[in-house]
């Protein structure tokens, strides 16, 4: 199993040297990857905060690290043309050597929505069309397309990346229309925290459901991977997040990981609680700790 940091969205003003002290320490540290929330706003006790821009983010991370994967969790397609989304894929699996993954979802938080003038409506529909295009362009470079929402008459994607058939592609979502329309073309899916409330214990009820769209996609359950957001608190009252179910203390974040690999996760992304450069650090040594005495990365 592979573990995975997710960088501050609007938990407190980050610049980025915090940042990029952060994606350093992920690199340097051992861990896996990182991940990077794509919003533009929230509604929070202090008001409407934004983060900054996550492909702006992810493209300065790409060229600071050598080893570690980058992605979203997840790029809303409701934010984007689905053509320049594919072209930001492909210019960001060139600049990374190949260790982007395209995390995708349609978006959910109508504050940000209706604040930038994005439609809101018909979501799933346009979120159809949307995965369309995008993955026929990384895959075939080219796309006649004619729909509801888009129409792009002999659209070509030059260049591609380094990466065979497109950059691998990760769903965001437990909706059986969405994963109708994706489990036959991703290589990976993910769910949030919430989800299975936080709780390891929960997880392979969650991942059942999971194989079962699988199999009604005609998909063997066993070639999707399957990623789970997990939170993490370090301190004895939530800062920024809580959940039904807390993780905390080095001997339950142990556990956590132990019962996740078991359960068949291959990467867990770690949230945090508070995201600092010092809470990164321990997480790298409770990890080299699980894999030496709890079990080793796949």
């Amino acid at each position: 199993m592979r573990v995975g940091i997710q960088l501050p969205e609007v938990e407190r003003r980050v610049t980025w040297p915090e940042l990029w002290a952060m994606a350093r320490l992920v690199e340097d540290g051992g861990l896996d990857s990182i991940w990077v929330g794509e919003h533009l706003l929230y509604d929070t006790d202090d008001g409407l905060r934004g983060p900054w821009d996550a492909f702006s983010v992810l493209t300065a991370i790409a060229a600071i690290t050598e080893r570690v994967q980058i992605a979203p969790l997840v790029a809303a397609t409701s934010f984007h043309h689905p053509a320049l989304l594919a072209k930001r894929a492909a210019t960001l699996d060139e600049i990374s050597g190949g260790r982007f993954i395209l995390g995708l979802g349609s978006g959910w938080n109508r504050t940000e929505f209706d604040a930038y003038g994005f439609p809101y409506d018909n979501r799933t529909s346009r979120f159809e069309e949307a995965f369309t295009i995008i993955r026929t362009l990384l895959t075939d470079g080219a796309i006649d397309f004619h729909g509801t929402y888009f129409d792009l008459p002999n659209c070509v994607l030059d260049p591609l990346g380094p990466t065979k058939g497109g950059p691998p592609l990760l769903i965001g979502s437990t909706g059986p229309r969405t994963l109708a329309a994706t489990l036959p073309h991703v290589q990976l899916w993910n769910a949030w925290y919430t989800e299975y409330g936080n709780d390891p214990t929960r997880a392979p009820h969650l991942l059942a459901r999971i194989d079962e769209a699988c199999i009604a996609a005609n998909r063997d359950p066993a070639t999707l991977a399957k990623t789970l957001a997990m939170l993490w608190h370090f301190e004895p009252e939530p800062v920024t997040r809580t959940a039904d179910h807390r993780i905390i203390g080095r001997d339950a974040m142990l556990q956590a990981l132990i019962t996740l690999e078991a359960a068949g996760v291959a990467t867990v992304q770690l949230v945090l609680d508070p995201i600092t450069f010092d809470t990164i650090e321990q997480v790298a040594d409770i990890v080299r700790e699980w894999q030496t005495g709890g079990g080793g990365l796949a």
